[in-house]
């Protein structure tokens, strides 16, 4: 026999990843939980997704449930409802297969068959990085004896499909059909005190603060909402914050099985349900778990004698990530986000990163599809720090506030010298260039000059040899806006407009008056695309047909787009008047800095509510 029904948790290794598809995240995460010094576990073993897969092959109707059950939609929560209660009275009246009893059955005679076990879900979608899946299956706590035990397995295998599991899959696009069920059985722990470590901050995402939710008894009080639980906030090996909640509710085991939710006595009720020293202790533990796992973990724990059991531990869902460090780095960081200062914040995919990566003229790092400039070292010398802070701030007056807030929280960035050994004052500022248009008309044409040898030497590149040319591009790129001449008449003009800002609020009380101005300025590329544009709506205005066809929108396809417009009445002109601006201006598009995103030369489509928007809302000229 080839299926394994029974992998005791000692057993499970979690960086095998193929133990994840045999045991589920839960039992996986035990199983790693286990080989971690120091982390005590409760015994016990997984029933494997080889056992329910045996069992469910008894059920040859599930497959058209399913079928039904993938076509609902997440909102139709009734329809949902109705056929998830009657797939899990299915799967709670199978009889478990008798060579799946005789394996559980042998198990628990090794851990003690008539001893209490909690019964619990581990599905194959759980417990992941990208998904937790909390709560959205069944535990059920102080199960006696073998039969109890196979039943409650059995109701685990049916919590698959809860409602708010299957609602749950379908929102994170998970198919049904994917996702297999094991089932962790441990010995049960009768704690003190249970309750929940997170080991970052899940408000405000701090990494270097954990907060440690715990109330009395079995967790069940605390994470069903039953009590608010005492918060203790601990940082740097001390708790810094503690609230101690008036807990009036607590959940015990029964001496023949299941729990029982009784009051608390009115002299325990405010008590701490942990002790200073214990929250300190159990944050060590939970840092020894988030080193194993690499990332932030929201734990379960229980208080027994005084020492702490570890019943669950998964990926915090929740939080931003984090750019990568090197190895041993454990400093401080400041980083300023590169879309907010390009007015797109979206996801960029890892192409439009890596472009990025390859031509930016600072290092960047990537994080949750976003781009960041590291500011450390430049916020840590007060030379650089004061140029900085005024070039970010006069962009985005936030992100001067944010740094500056950074800077207030004393000694988060340390201070460093104004001089770089064997080097000059850091200031970050490109020395000021004398007062000549003929720079400008200079670097306009270097650039020109560039561009255009680019595209005569891209034309003889193809396969391979087309991407180590793009690399040998991207450095020439970088050579050309690198030029020092460059710099100093880009902050030259930066620094024009801010001192007219400045002026023209002192003289006319109006704010960002420059930056009106500029738009008018002689080869500002973007009021030009703006001023073409108007011009397509000005040769479509007067066409009804054009106009009647470009409305209706759901035949409007990008592939077909301009050659069904031109067999329109006046279609030919107005293609033409769309062809020429997608000559100059095609490779533009919405959030284009990244480079992935699709081009108006490929979705022309993505023009018309701007060229109709131009004809309602302006008149020819």
């Amino acid at each position: 026999m080839t299926d394994q029904y029974v992998l005791d948790l000692d057993e499970v290794d979690e960086v095998d990843e193929t133990r994840v598809a045999v045991v589920g995240g839960k039992g996986a995460h035990l199983g790693g939980l286990s080989r971690i010094e120091g982390i005590r576990v409760p015994d016990g073993f997984c029933v494997t997704t080889d056992a329910f897969r045996r069992a469910m092959a008894e059920v040859p109707s599930l497959d058209d449930r399913l079928d039904e059950l993938s076509r609902l939609d997440p909102d139709d929560r009734e329809a949902i409802r109705t056929l998830s209660a009657h797939m899990r009275r299915i799967i709670e009246e199978i009889a478990v297969p008798g060579d799946v009893t005789a394996a559980i059955t042998r198990a628990l005679g090794r851990f003690g068959e008539q001893g209490a076990y909690a019964v619990r879900s581990s599905a194959t979608a759980e417990d992941l990085p990208t998904a937790s899946f909390a709560g959205q299956q069944d535990t059920y706590l102080n199960v006696l004896g073998p039969t109890a035990v196979l039943q409650h397995i059995s109701r685990c295998w049916a919590s698959m499909f809860t409602e708010r599991a299957v609602v749950y899959r379908q929102r994170n696009g998970i198919d049904h059909r994917t996702v297999d069920m094991a089932v962790v059985v441990q010995r049960m722990v009768f704690p003190e005190a249970s309750g929940i470590l997170f080991t970052a901050d899940p408000v405000t995402g701090n990494r270097k603060v954990a907060t440690v939710d715990a109330g009395f008894g079995l967790g069940e009080a605390l994470v069903s909402g039953l009590v608010n639980p005492d918060v203790f906030t601990v940082r740097d090996g001390e708790v810094v914050t503690r609230n101690i909640a008036a807990k009036e509710r607590v959940v015990h085991a029964l001496p023949a099985g299941g729990t029982r939710e009784v009051a608390v006595d009115v002299r325990q009720r405010e008590r701490p349900a942990l002790t200073d020293e214990q929250a300190v202790r159990l944050v060590g533990l939970g840092r020894r778990i988030e080193a194993h796992f690499g990332c932030p973990q929201d734990i379960e724990w229980c208080l027994v004698d005084d020492g702490f059991r570890i019943v669950q531990s998964r990926p915090v869902t929740t939080l931003f990530p984090l750019p990568a460090l090197a190895d041993g780095d454990s400093d401080n960081h400041v980083y300023v986000s590169v879309g907010h200062q390009q007015m797109m914040t979206d996801a960029m995919k890892p192409l439009g990163c890596s472009m990025w990566q390859l031509t930016a003229m600072v290092p960047m790092v990537e994080a949750g599809g976003r781009l960041f400039v590291d500011v450390t070292r430049r916020l840590a010398s007060p030379a650089s720090r004061d140029g900085l802070l005024d070039v970010l701030g006069k962009g985005d007056p936030l992100v001067r506030d944010a740094l500056e807030t950074v800077l207030g929280q004393g000694g988060f960035v340390p201070s460093l010298p104004d001089v770089v050994p064997d080097g000059p004052p850091s200031t970050g500022v490109p020395a000021p260039i004398e007062t000549d248009p003929a720079v400008v008309t200079e670097l306009i044409e270097r650039s020109r000059t560039s561009i255009a040898a680019l595209e005569r030497d891209i034309r003889a590149k193809e396969g391979p040899a087309l991407f180590d040319f793009l690399l040998e591009a991207f450095e020439e790129h970088k050579r050309v806006l690198g030029d020092p001449l460059s710099m100093q008449a880009i902050m030259a003009g930066m620094d024009a407009t801010w001192w007219l800002n400045d002026m023209l609020w002192q003289w006319l009380g109006e704010k960002n008056a420059a930056d009106t101005l500029t738009l008018s300025a002689p080869a500002n590329i973007t009021s030009e695309m703006g001023l073409a544009l108007l011009d397509v709506a000005d040769v479509i205005r007067p066409l009804p047909e054009v106009l009647a066809f470009l409305r209706d929108t759901e035949h409007l396809e990008d592939a077909t787009f301009l050659d069904e417009l031109a067999k329109t009445a006046g279609g030919d002109e107005a293609r033409d008047a769309i062809e020429a601006f997608l000559d100059r201006y095609g490779m533009r598009c919405v959030g284009e800095i990244d480079i992935t995103r699709p081009r108006w030369r490929e979705r022309p489509t993505m023009l018309v509510p701007v060229i109709l928007d131009n004809v309602r809302n302006f008149g020819p000229g």
